[in-house]
């Protein structure tokens, strides 16, 4: 349920994007509680609801963290961490989930959409960097659609129902960043 006081971040025909607020705890644990979703990320089966609502009041101020709400159900969630160390300043990693009912409806593309848009034009982020699962064939495609690329594989990443699997390292830097010498050096690191 979107809050009174609630500013609308992004909406579409069938959806509204918001920022997440304290009281969405039990709401994203419902979307990490579904199994695809949980498989795709590091959360652990039967997510309890007291660390979801501890995980959201211990967020640092610069985190950026969304939900996109379909009528009155939250079915997505994507959360973008600054980085805190200073030389790392211009960077920012994130991670999301789509609740499995919402898999293959533009849950993930209006989400990423909404979180390049507010890094490239908002927060001064010029790398935004994740980590997929290599099986994780639907997310890597996503990712690729909004410019990430592979930038190498961490081998036996996270254990996942008794597996170790492998996750890429993922990252997506700004087109145009705002300061012209960046924009200088990022043409020539193309042209190489």
């Amino acid at each position: 349920m979107t809050p009174q006081n609630q500013a609308v971040v992004a909406a579409g025909p069938k959806y509204l994007i918001r920022q997440v607020e304290p009281g969405d705890y039990e709401a994203l644990r419902a979307i990490y509680a579904s199994p695809l979703a949980m498989a795709g990320t590091l959360q652990l089966p039967l997510p309890n609801a007291e660390l979801w609502r501890k995980n959201l009041a211990d967020q640092p101020p610069s985190t950026r963290a969304f939900l996109l709400v379909a009528g009155t159900e939250p079915v997505g969630h994507l959360g973008l961490w600054p980085l805190q160390r200073a030389r790392r300043a211009h960077a920012a990693s994130l991670g999301m989930a789509v609740r499995d009912d919402w898999h293959n409806r533009g849950v993930g593309t209006a989400l990423l959409q909404e979180a390049v848009s507010q890094s490239d034009n908002w927060l001064h982020i010029i790398r935004l960097e994740l980590t997929v699962y290599t099986d994780n064939a639907a997310a890597i495609h996503l990712y690729q659609k909004f410019g990430f690329i592979i930038e190498g594989t961490h081998r036996a990443y996270a254990l996942r129902d008794g597996v170790y699997v492998d996750a890429y390292a993922m990252a997506r830097l700004h087109p145009r960043p705002p300061n012209p010498w960046l924009n200088r050096d990022m043409q020539q690191a193309r042209s190489v």
